[in-house]
């Protein structure tokens, strides 16, 4: 007979541990999944099951009947799969032989203690849990307690064994001015690798979150996906092994690439950790599981509204001056804004920032550019009715600095190798390893944030990889650890700033977006997604982010036509209805544009401000992918009551004769009825709809057919169309 015995942690969640005649079985449960590990005492910790909650007699048949096979294996006894962990022992040992020691439950943490069964080497495997989210954190700690130093050569956050079958893998991809690509493909059998060796953006190339859809091809609202993201600032590496037995071996932690780790006597080495969820309601049962836990844990003030914003950057690029911002506030606060944020090229004194070339790291302001000063500019946002934000770059200088001038030792740069610099061909990265550069990186947001507590808004940009593979700061046999040893420095800089501005909102911002990662975002409030923003191909990068970020931490601006990027001339509906279902911001020269088209914007600021509190704060629900080629893309945010949603639609490509398939709306109580409003309109004649009443029943089950063209004035039958569509409940008789 297996007893069992419950710890209740809260009403809503519990960690359970059930004892066997020869073992321990522990489950770890969110409000709606189980992890079921076999936690015998003397052997290795047993893999048995990740899926559906589960009840006590479940537990019972699962603890003696599932399949089995290592939780956290490890290099060098009868494994041939990947390991989780690869270490070189203090006598030239390479193998490892871990045994689960105790299993202890502090709070919502679960720890799994294992030790070496001949040397003394603790690894500790934790899991957090959440009573308000369907989420799961875990992480690993290794512990040296021997007398000499014990070289870690692979060091994984977690393995999660996922049963073999038609697995589908879900994940992001891009490059610069083209991120978070979606990506959906069968699992092939041998070994997918994700990885990054960036040392500073993680998330340009690839992304560290993945779903795995069991059921065959991924569907959005329906069948059992598993979702995983790393929690890590810094270069990662995914792996997930599809070999001969009855499992997906998938493996996620930091890279080990040219990373090996001298573990010092007494150290203990702690990953970052992997949060993982797990739905029956497909994609966008993980999507949602993943935005309420970043706004309830993980994000900078997740739960507080994001202001809408005009930054400078495309408007004047680093043609900076206190005439131009002046009129850019006065702009952004008549249409309704409430921040204005002075991106790059307002400082440099010896070295002005005209261009990308030079002065980073020189963060006194110039005068000649600014005769007032960051307090003039202060006063002027005062004076208009809204908030003041600057932008910096402090990991990073230019050998045309006074910074670089006064301390060449501080950048990351090779001994005997000649430096290759990185943007404007003269930018590189400062050595966070290095304490006193920490203290320099804090000092410049300090004293910003010291002189000018107004401040409201800081963009923190990040514009350079680690191009120079080594540390003038560490020892000539700690080399390995410089990658790790940036972003140890790094969190420690974020964990100060925090520590003494909680409140101020902070942008991650990294060559556009290459820092959307929730190893970064404990300390932002909010990234920007990318540095394009043609309103059309915007759809899919925010699409793609969609899976794992919410809205409210996703910056999208209405930009110029032509745009910038991409050349392309789109109609300034179609720019702000795309802006909109994100983070609402503008990047463009409110002087270049019409008094009609200030007056649209207008219009449209004061429908977002109806609706923030929905996109920022709802729940997502993905429609009509961009990715299927059907000509049209539409999501929707739902209120949690579900009395208040935003449909958002897209045309996305014109033909002559087009068809459009009907929207089919999700999320909604099929037992209340809903009024329809057109947000932004620009029709002479208003939509069919608008005005109308319908149930959700009648709108999750026949949808909308939208017309695929405005009737407004000529200029507008071009090939876009988009509407925003707001949905109330109405509550008289129906």
């Amino acid at each position: 007979m297996i007893s069992i015995k419950h710890s209740l942690i809260s009403s809503l969640f519990a960690v359970l541990a059930t004892c066997a005649a020869n073992g321990e079985i522990v489950n770890i449960s969110s409000p709606s999944s189980s992890l079921l590990l076999d936690a015998e005492k003397g052997k290795s910790l047993k893999f048995l099951y990740y899926g559906k909650k589960l009840i006590d007699n479940d537990i019972t048949v699962i603890a003696t009947t599932a399949a089995k096979t290592d939780f956290y294996p490890v290099y060098g006894l009868g494994n041939s799969c990947k390991t989780a962990l690869a270490a070189t022992m203090p006598d030239g040992n390479m193998t490892l032989d871990i045994a689960v020691d105790t299993v202890v439950t502090d709070g919502a943490v679960t720890s799994i203690r294992m030790s070496d069964k001949v040397y003394p080497l603790d690894v500790d495997i934790r899991f957090r849990t959440f009573p308000d989210c369907d989420i799961i954190e875990t992480w690993t700690e290794i512990r040296n307690n021997t007398r000499k130093d014990v070289v870690l050569r692979e060091f994984a956050s977690a393995h999660l064994p996922i049963p073999y079958g038609d697995v589908y893998l879900s994940s992001l991809y891009g490059t610069w001015a083209n991120e978070a690509r979606l990506e959906e493909r069968p699992l092939p059998h041998g070994v997918v690798e994700i990885y990054n060796t960036d040392g500073v953006r993680n998330s340009q190339s690839s992304h560290a979150e993945v779903m795995f859809s069991l059921d065959g091809a991924p569907a959005e609202e329906h069948g059992r996906v598993i979702g995983a993201a790393l929690c890590y600032s810094g270069n990662y590496k995914l792996k997930i092994d599809t070999d001969e037995s009855d499992f997906h071996h998938f493996f996620a932690g930091i890279n080990e690439d040219n990373s090996a780790y001298t573990l010092a006597p007494g150290e203990t080495f702690v990953t970052p950790e992997l949060a993982i969820t797990y739905s029956t309601d497909g994609k966008g049962g993980v999507s949602r599981s993943f935005h309420n836990w970043a706004r309830k844990h993980k994000l900078a003030n997740g739960e507080k509204d994001r202001k809408i914003l005009l930054n400078s950057w495309e408007g004047v690029y680093f043609d900076i001056n206190e005439t131009g911002m002046a009129g850019m506030m006065r702009d952004i606060a008549d249409m309704g804004g409430e921040l204005f944020v002075m991106d790059d090229g307002w400082f440099g004194s010896r070295y002005p920032r005209d261009n990308d070339t030079t002065s980073l790291g020189d963060w006194v302001v110039n005068t000649r550019k600014l005769p007032n000063g960051i307090g003039g500019l202060i006063r002027e946002a005062e004076k208009n009715g809204i908030e003041f934000g600057i932008w910096i770059e402090p990991e990073m200088t230019n050998f045309r600095s006074e910074l670089f001038e006064k301390h060449p030792e501080y950048i990351v740069r090779a001994d005997k190798r000649e430096i290759i610099p990185g943007r404007g061909g003269s930018q590189v990265a400062l050595d966070l390893g290095n304490p006193k550069v920490q203290d320099l990186v804090f000092e410049v947001f300090d004293t910003l944030m010291t002189r000018y507590p107004e401040i409201d808004y800081i963009k923190w940009d990040a514009n350079t990889a680690l191009l120079n593979r080594g540390s003038q700061y560490l020892d000539k046999d700690k080399q390995s650890h410089l990658f790790i040893d940036y972003h140890r420095g790094f969190k420690t800089v974020m964990e100060r700033i925090r520590a003494k501005y909680p409140d101020v909102t902070i942008q991650a911002c990294a060559s556009g977006g290459g820092r959307a990662n929730y190893g970064v975002l404990p300390w932002f409030d909010e990234f920007w997604v990318s540095d394009n923003t043609d309103a059309l191909q915007r759809i899919y990068l925010q699409w793609g982010t969609s899976h794992f970020f919410p809205a409210l931490a996703m910056g999208a601006h209405i930009s110029a036509a032509p745009n910038h990027q991409t050349g392309r001339v789109i109609p300034l509906k179609f720019r702000i209805d795309v802006a909109m279902s994100g983070r609402l911001g503008m990047e463009i020269q409110p002087k270049d544009m019409t008094e009609s088209e200030k007056e649209q914007c207008r219009r449209a600021i004061s429908d977002y401000k109806r609706i923030r509190d929905i996109v920022q704060h709802g729940n997502l629900y993905r429609l009509q992918s961009p990715y299927d080629n059907k000509g049209v893309a539409s999501l929707m945010y739902v209120s949690d009551n579900r009395d208040k949603a935003v449909l958002f639609w897209y045309k996305t490509d014109t033909f002559a004769g087009q068809k459009l398939p009907a929207t089919i709306l999700a999320g909604l109580d099929p037992n209340k009825s809903y009024k329809i409003t057109e947000l932004n309109p620009i029709d002479i004649v208003p939509l069919t709809i608008d005005g109308t009443i319908l149930s959700g029943s009648t709108l999750m089950s026949n949808g909308l057919t939208l017309p695929k063209e405005h009737n407004n004035a000529e200029d507008y039958h071009i090939p876009y169309a988009s509407r925003v569509l707001l949905l109330e409940e109405h509550t008289s008789a129906y």
